[in-house]
């Protein structure tokens, strides 16, 4: 590789803002904030949601078909529509 033109690819600790979990990877992400992370200086980027807390991930996420029968009450409303 030639130097100088590649962007520092370091670990970086990423903190989910809604609860708190944070994760260690590798990124080429600038930031001006750092953080004590098992005994080293991190770079830190704050995210306001990941996989820990994210709808779809946890579980909690709704579907359409099961919020009071709604797609069923459009389809019978527009069934007269129907060629």
């Amino acid at each position: 590789m030639k130097d100088g033109i590649h962007p520092n690819y370091r670990e970086v600790v990423f903190v989910d803002q809604s609860n708190g979990f944070q994760f260690v990877t590798r990124s080429t992400i600038q930031t001006k904030e750092s953080i004590e992370f098992n005994g080293k200086t991190m770079p830190l980027v704050k995210l306001e949601t990941t996989s820990e807390s994210h709808p779809f991930y946890t579980g909690t996420q709704k579907s359409i078909d099961n919020l009071g029968g709604r797609v069923e009450k459009f389809r019978n409303k527009f069934a007269q529509f129907k060629k």
